[in-house]
């Protein structure tokens, strides 16, 4: 159905207020999928915060003008569903699962960060963690020996972004370096006994008589 110049307007409004607040739009064909399966689709993207509409690409062009999004403008053609998520990964990772699974949908491309994403990039995005599950391991590795913890987080930052890793590291609870292993730090402590010179001087403990001469 045909809509009237009020109703485009109010579809452009919509769709440029979520542009201004998502960091990720991911793009599909939808040709040839069943009515069920898109409800199927929908439902997955509603649960995860991702708004999923299927939209005329004149408007959503006219939507995306001047933001971020703008340099995906070459691969909206043809019958599209436009996925927009605030977070980083979860536009790409709806819509790039549910086309694993149902040939149907057909991964057009996308845009992240002011950059158009390919297909392939669309699917890379898609597989890295998401920000609740970056934080979970990020919690998990403050209960490691510090070492580890260094060794892993700069994989971390490098797979991920350096500003979303620190990120997750300020929203990790704060409960999670606590509760690491007693032992850590007695393994520490022995460590740094054993590796001390024989000669080295003993160091009284406050309040302690001196030595004698």
């Amino acid at each position: 159905m045909s809509l009237n110049r009020n109703e485009k307007a109010a579809v452009v409004t919509d769709v440029s207020a979520q542009a201004a607040r998502s960091q990720t739009l991911a793009l599909a064909e939808y040709r040839g999928l069943t009515v069920e399966n898109l409800n199927k689709l929908r439902v997955d993207a509603r649960a995860k915060g991702v708004y999923l509409h299927v939209l005329k690409n004149t408007l959503a062009r006219r939507a995306v003008a001047g933001t971020p999004f703008e340099v995906a403008q070459g691969v909206m053609v043809g019958p599209l569903i436009y996925g927009f998520s605030e977070d980083a990964v979860a536009a790409a990772k709806v819509i790039s699962d549910f086309a694993r699974v149902n040939d149907k949908l057909v991964i057009k491309g996308g845009a992240y960060a002011g950059k158009a994403l390919s297909v392939e990039g669309v699917k890379a995005l898609a597989a890295i963690p998401s920000r609740d599950v970056l934080i979970a391991q990020v919690a998990g590795l403050l209960k490691s020996p510090i070492q580890r913890f260094a060794g892993v987080l700069a994989a971390l930052a490098e797979k991920r972004g350096a500003a979303v890793v620190a990120e997750a590291v300020a929203d990790a609870p704060a409960q999670a370096s606590a509760e690491a292993p007693a032992e850590a730090s007695a393994e520490t402590a022995a460590e740094a006994t054993a590796e001390a010179p024989a000669d080295a001087p003993a160091v009284d403990a406050p309040g302690a008589a001196p030595a004698a001469a």
